[in-house]
């Protein structure tokens, strides 16, 4: 499933096919918010493989709570999560 919401930018470059695999055993959230006029939020359940739409200057935030219920925030650039197309299928 591809999600996206909002219409994004003109300027902006061409969309790319990305991947994220939640491989914790918490509930993640991940959104981008960096792309202007533009906004992607999902929830992400341990173990889940999730494909979508986004801008290689995009940045993937990936929100967790922790033991003590402490949220943190990891980033990740969509263009390293970019789908590989296997060139001999």
């Amino acid at each position: 499933m591809i999600y996206t919401l909002d219409k994004p930018a003109d300027q902006l470059s061409e969309k790319i096919l990305c991947w994220y695999i939640n491989i914790t055993s918490k509930v993640q959230v991940i959104r981008i918010s960096n792309i202007p006029n533009w906004y992607f939020e999902r929830t992400v359940f341990p173990g889940e493989r999730f494909i979508f739409e986004s801008f290689s200057q995009a940045e993937l935030e990936i929100y967790q709570k922790d033991q003590n219920n402490t949220i943190f925030c990891q980033q990740r650039l969509c263009c390293e999560l970019e789908v590989e197309e296997d060139k001999d299928s």
